[in-house]
């Protein structure tokens, strides 16, 4: 049914049609200010279809991989050996450990999060390669980006013959905060927001809808950079960067990443004012420092390692062993391989055509190796290279390529994208999806010569 409507969708757009619809998509985009940087967040004109059964698929099997890795998260915590195996498998810094050890106030090591996942146009593989459980973007974009597709001349031609659901999750974000808030004891009395990331960033645009949406529910709201947080008088204050505005906050919605945070304050960190307000339960913060629990990309060398895997319900080991690629963190030695003992270097060197190599804490395509596109050289530097600071890797998965319509120099041109699909979570209930495309293998907006679309899921009305 699925590659029928497309063929459809694709069918509508003769030249007046797709003109018409290029421009409405355009002046959105200005109007909203949807771009990445100065890259407009969409360049093309037909938004991701999804069936409701590969929907459903979506949120089966990422709600069973995320109880899974909760189950993992909460047995890191415990003093037990087993908990510092896992800690010890996720590679976290001595600093990191220290954050983790602090309670946040609410008991979900990731309050919301997003698995990056290629699904296959005939819903056949679906197979996890990330999971960003600590600042998943992409939410506001997404939503806003519905609303505007939703006004093309195309989709409202599309819409006579198939339902259209669009799959909003900014509601879910802003319940999320709240409700971590409360279960905090609701500091402060009053919940006032700051959206914290680094300053001249790509993503500011979506801050900006963020800012707005939240404000719209009458919540006061302050964009500001971690350098722009004082902790007085057991309150957490933030300024905005021109320094007219200044505002105790309750909430602060964390965007940038620990990592960043960790390296840029280095020695002083644990003593900045965003520790110390988060430490004495003065805030909540969203997600929490736990996230990296679950952050981590060697949190995928936990789950198909079957030493861990006795913790696990049948269900959510069933969804790992079907959507979770095997992943080891690398190192010398021994591990497993489809229940055989193999040398880990000596298998990688061995098995380039189908491995990648990852930092176990980056984002955005960097650092990555991709073992079916380097020489054998370029492997084996990569490997030796990736023994020096924690790096994972990882077996190659299906990707997914559909058809997309753009329109370049007044003409339609369709031509096959990459495509992933990656649903937002909720603890582990899935609601909402990112949609991103690319024409190389690394499929990330942030790497460049990426698309993002918002997602719908369809029926065909009768007739």
């Amino acid at each position: 049914m699925l590659a029928e409507a497309i063929d459809y969708y694709h069918s509508l757009l003769d030249p007046a049609t797709a003109g018409a619809s290029q421009q409405r998509l355009t002046e959105a985009l200005h109007a909203r200010n949807l771009f990445f940087g100065d890259r407009p967040l969409t360049t093309v004109l037909r938004p991701r279809l999804l069936t409701a059964q590969q929907y459903e698929m979506l949120q089966h099997g990422c709600g069973l991989v995320g109880q899974a890795a909760r189950t993992l998260a909460a047995l890191a915590m415990e003093p037990q050996s087993e908990g510092r195996t896992i800690r010890s498998f996720l590679a976290l810094t001595a600093q990191e450990d220290i954050l983790i050890d602090y309670h946040p106030g609410y008991l979900e090591p990731s309050a919301h999060s997003r698995m990056d996942t290629f699904l296959t146009l005939d819903g056949s593989s679906l197979q996890f390669v990330e999971y960003n459980a600590e600042s998943p973007a992409a939410i506001a974009f997404e939503d806003v980006l519905s609303e505007a597709f939703l006004a093309l001349p195309v989709m409202q031609l599309f819409a006579q013959r198939y339902t259209l659901r669009s799959l909003p999750a900014r509601h879910r974000l802003l319940a999320t905060l709240l409700d971590a808030w409360r279960e905090a004891g609701s500091p402060g009395g009053e919940p006032r927001i700051a959206i914290l990331d680094w300053r001249d960033l790509p993503t500011a645009s979506e801050f900006d809808l963020f800012r707005d949406y939240f404000g719209e529910h009458g919540l006061s709201t302050i964009i500001c950079s971690p350098d722009e947080l004082r902790f007085r008088d057991g309150k957490l204050m933030a300024r905005s960067a021109d320094g007219a505005t200044e505002m105790p906050v309750t909430i602060v919605y964390k965007r940038v990443l620990t990592s960043e945070f960790l390296t840029h304050y280095q020695a002083n960190a644990i003593e900045h004012p965003l520790v110390q307000a988060y430490a004495a339960g003065a805030c909540v913060v969203v997600n929490s420092f736990r996230a990296k629990l679950l952050h981590k990309k060697s949190i995928f060398a936990v789950l198909t390692d079957e030493q861990f895997q006795r913790n696990f319900t049948a269900d959510e080991l069933a969804a790992v062993q079907r959507h979770v690629p095997w992943t080891r963190l690398v190192q010398a030695g021994e591990t497993t391989y489809q229940g055989e003992r193999v040398d880990l270097l000596e298998f990688a060197r061995n098995n380039r055509e189908r491995l990648l190599l990852k930092p176990n804490d980056d984002y955005g395509g960097k650092g990555i190796t991709i073992g079916w596109e380097s020489s054998a050289a370029q492997w084996e530097v990569a490997l030796s290279a990736a023994l020096g600071s924690p790096f994972v890797v990882q077996e190659r998965v299906n990707i997914a390529y559909e058809p997309y319509p753009a329109l370049v120099d007044g003409q339609v041109v369709i031509g096959q994208r990459l495509v992933d699909s990656d649903p937002f979570l909720f603890g582990s209930a899935v609601e909402g999806s990112l949609c991103r495309l690319s024409t190389v293998t690394l499929l990330n907006v942030t790497a460049g010569g990426g698309s993002t679309v918002p997602v719908f899921v369809i029926e065909p009305k009768e007739r």
